[in-house]
């Protein structure tokens, strides 16, 4: 049975019991900081089994995604670990539990996929009573197939969790008999195909574990391991599911799998990573240095460097993806609409892991070198932590090239640098994940969500501090309200929360910002700026409605912006992020290149001819099934409930929106961009102003041209035309510089080479020179080093108040001793600086001119002591 089929047939099978098939959430977690990226089939679901979002339905069942990569070294030795996997899983949100769970799965495994029953053994947890009892008595496993482990208490992080029963399949003494292949070891005789959760409990961030309100039912099988048993494969990358890449890399590898364990071992990793980066790109995860785009970076460029081993030395991952997307997309049918897009990313990425390759290298060499020159053994763990952290190069491709010179790296440094930069970086995800911390909402019961734009008085519903409810704050202290009607705007699709003022007949709160919950409920957060506020109090409010204008306008203008750069670009252009403020919007979009002048100006131009039309704004909620069907485009990663808010240009950008935005796009007045660049592989910026931003930015631009106008004695009309001339007179100039300098060169050459001394056949030039920078220094050497007439130099120039080396030696002096990078090494310490470099050429600096003379001497002395 193809892989496809058991897809679709566990999927069919659990909707015919009444559970609503939701297509795979995006790998990238929503509202979930404790997560980098989804590594299981519920926990994108964690909303609905701790009760905190209702459900669409309370039976559901998902093919989910899932990333893992704590283990990434095992991937390609073993059976069964990969990066990229398929979690198929039923759910029940206080629905049915146990007795449903355990019946379903196993007809589905017998009857449906028809696997022997005599072959099925299960675990469950030694307390779990009813588990057995349903086992044994009800779907009639004996008792010795039954196996009762400690270890059976399913939990991943915080969030729901409880006792667990797995189902084993045993596919054979060929497999194994030894210990290690008994029921319950670690070997691969008895394969764990389904997982059922029995979520009991809800556990806390402090590792508590209190009971749900409802109990809930959380199951997973692995795709990837049911298509192994039913096609009769030895492990998982055998599946029809995984080894057409396999096949497809052994091709343009030149050799074949099952030849060697370390080809195959190369073939899966290349399979199993293509898959992964496949999917990551897909969801919109983008190569970067950190968080998830370094996920991504980490494990193309590890399936890169495997296809290297391999001899690949062509590009090969767009070709790979494409097999990939042709494999998945049944599953994953929005791959097939971003094709193009991931192919181009992975491709960027791949030739830009090439050219880290390259220029790694080099500096990989000199740190050989030096090591070798101070007589080390081995490469120092911050040497092979900067290659790899600030230049992406493997520490296994460093360790490789490091034996073949016969040194070895320290491997615990490395970790310890690591380790140090994994805390920074968790240390700085924490500040960007930490919360205001909310107190319990249940008992509002819906309410709080009111947004009535026009409200000017309601009644506090709520009062909170520091995550607990409280009866009054007075002057001075920070407070979170929940009003009975509320026309804040939440911040949402990027754009700020609103700000104003709350008054009571016995206290004030400036309001600060306007947040939601992920139940919808919108909070209110200030400081108490006189008197004392309570709950229940009616209050005035004053929403500040200049600034919520500001960004009404930056906001509709965003849509326009996007849907200008899909006309423009192309429809490969998606959201990556945005921020609306009211003084500016910012834009990410992914796009592989910078956007040429023709481009930007055509971006703008557009948005402006919307602005002009004065197109009236519809904003209006929906079903969202009904704003799908009107081609609504989501953001990126959002959750949406049942209804939702649309807003519409029409003909111009329907989007799912909760944010301001303006009646009329005329109210917008004009669009300036501000910038246009890179903020990551594939990912692109535009800052853009609008209203008032525009305006002043135009006054400013006449202000300047008019200053420039007054400073060049020209008017406005003429300054191109003056400024056109004044380039060509300094072209002039700086070409008659150069030939000055040129001949200053020459003149300086004939004294340096009349002077220089010989020893052993060999010439060394040494002497004080004028020059203007280091460019010429180093130009004057490459002038000297050209003749034939001289085989070594050291120069010493004074710029500014500080002293510049810089040493030569061509092949015939390197070959008899000479290293440049030890005289001017020599060179510097006299002239109180530092520096070195490789044996033919070397620069340095110091501080002390009045030592330049003797700084050269000392240079020249090490040269001729090499020679000696």
């Amino acid at each position: 049975m193809k892989g496809n089929e058991i897809r679709e047939r566990y999927l069919r099978f659990f909707e015919e019991r009444g559970h609503l098939h939701l297509p795979s959430f995006p790998l990238i977690p929503k509202d979930d900081p404790s997560l980098l990226l989804i590594g299981a089939g519920m926990a994108p679901l964690k909303p609905f089994f701790t009760g905190k979002v209702e459900p669409p339905r309370h039976r559901v069942v998902t093919c989910q995604k899932c990333m893992r990569t704590g283990d990434l070294e095992n991937v390609g030795r073993t059976a069964r670990h990969h990066t990229f996997f398929e979690m198929l899983g039923n759910f029940s949100f206080g629905d049915y539990f146990k007795q449903d769970a355990i019946q379903w799965a196993w007809q589905f495994l017998t009857e449906e996929l028809q696997l022997d029953p005599e072959r099925l053994y299960v675990t469950i947890h030694p307390e779990d009573k009813e588990a057995y009892a349903l086992w044994h008595e009800t779907v009639g496993l004996p008792d010795e197939r039954i196996y009762k482990l400690e270890d059976n208490f399913w939990e991943i992080g915080e969030g729901p969790c409880g006792p667990c029963s797995e189902i084993f399949y045993d596919q054979g003494e060929s497999f194994g008999t030894g210990p290690e292949n008994a029921m319950g070891s670690d070997g691969d005789r008895f394969l764990e195909i389904w997982n059922l959760v029995f979520t009991q409990y809800n556990r806390t961030k402090d590792g508590q574990y209190e009971p749900l309100a409802k109990k809930n039912i959380d199951t997973g099988a692995g795709l990837e391991r049911l298509a192994a048993v039913l096609q009769k494969k030895r492990n998982n990358f055998e599946t029809d599911l995984i080894f057409p890449l396999i096949e497809r890399a052994a091709a343009l590898a030149g050799t074949k799998y099952n030849t060697s364990a370390e080809t195959d071992v190369a073939l899966k990793v290349i399979a199993d990573h293509s898959r992964a980066v496949t999917a990551l790109i897909g969801d919109g995860v983008l190569p970067s240095n950190e968080g998830r785009g370094y996920v991504l970076r980490r494990i193309l460029r590890r399936a890169v460097r495997q296809g290297k081993l391999l001899g690949i030395n062509q590009p090969f991952m767009a070709e790979l993806v494409d097999l990939v997307i042709d494999l998945l997309g049944q599953g994953l049918p929005d791959l097939f609409e971003k094709r193009a897009y991931i192919k181009k990313i992975a491709a960027s990425e791949e030739a830009r892991f090439q050219k880290t390759l390259d220029q790694g290298s080099l500096l990989l060499q000199e740190k050989i070198d030096a090591a070798k020159e101070q007589q080390k053994t081995s490469l120092s763990g911050e040497d092979v932590f900067q290659l790899y952290d600030t230049y992406g190069f493997p520490w296994e491709l460093t360790e490789e090239i490091a034996a073949e010179a016969g040194l070895a790296i320290d491997i615990d440094g490395f970790k310890t640098a690591m380790k140090t930069q994994r805390e920074r970086a968790r240390q700085a995800r924490a500040k960007v994940s930490a919360k205001v911390a909310t107190p319990d909402t249940t008992r509002l019961a819906g309410a709080g969500k009111t947004a009535d734009e026009t409200a000017t008085a309601s009644e506090i519903l709520m009062l909170g501090r520091d995550g607990v409810e409280i009866e009054s704050a007075s002057d001075g202290e920070s407070v979170l309200i929940i009003l009975a009607t509320n026309p804040f705007h939440a911040e949402g699709g990027g754009q700020l929360g609103d700000i104003g003022e709350l008054q009571s007949a016995t206290g004030k709160v400036e309001i600060t910002d306007t947040k939601k919950n992920p139940d919808g409920t919108i909070y209110l957060l200030g400081d108490v700026t006189e008197g004392t506020i309570e709950r229940g109090a009616e209050v005035t409010l004053a929403v500040d409605t200049e600034r919520r204008h500001d960004m009404a306008r930056n906001h509709t203008a965003t849509h326009l912006l996007q849907a200008a750069l899909r006309h423009v670009l192309g429809d490969h252009v998606t959201q990556a992020g945005s921020v609306v403020m009211p003084e500016r919007l910012r834009f990410d979009f992914t796009h592989p290149e910078p956007l040429s002048s023709d481009e930007l100006k055509a971006v703008e131009a557009e948005v402006n001819e919307r602005i002009l039309a004065g197109i009236a704004t519809n904003i209006r909620e929906l079903p969202i099934e009904e704003a799908k069907a009107l081609g609504a485009i989501a953001l990126f990663g959002e959750k949406y409930g049942n209804i939702v808010r649309v807003v519409e240009v029409p003909e111009v950008s329907i989007e799912l929106c909760g944010g301001s935005h303006v009646r009329n796009t005329g109210e917008i007045g004009s669009f300036r961009i501000l910038s246009e660049s890179g903020i990551g592989s594939g990912i692109r910026r535009i800052e853009a102003v609008t209203g008032h931003a525009a305006y002043r930015l135009a006054q400013q631009d006449t202000n300047d041209l008019a200053q420039a106008a007054e400073l060049l004695k020209a008017r406005p009309q003429e300054l191109l035309e003056k400024l056109e001339k004044l380039l060509a007179e300094k072209k002039e100039l700086a070409q008659e510089l150069s030939s000055l300098h040129q001949a200053q060169a020459k003149d300086q050459v004939g004294d340096l080479v009349k002077n220089a001394v010989t020893q052993d056949g060999l010439r060394i030039a040494s002497g004080v020179v004028e020059v203007a920078d280091v460019q010429e220094l180093r130009a004057l050497g490459d002038m000297l080093k050209a003749r034939n007439d001289i085989q070594a130099l050291v120069l010493g120039a004074q710029i500014g108040e500080k002293v510049n080396l810089v040493a030569m030696a061509d092949a015939t002096a390197v070959a008899r001793g000479i290293h440049a990078g030890n005289a001017v090494k020599a060179a510097a310490k006299i002239a109180g600086g530092g520096g070195g470099g490789r044996p033919d050429m070397a620069q340095a600096g110091g501080k002390d001119p009045a030592k330049l003379g003797e700084a050269i001497e000392a240079g020249v002395a090490v040269m001729l002591q090499a020679l000696a």
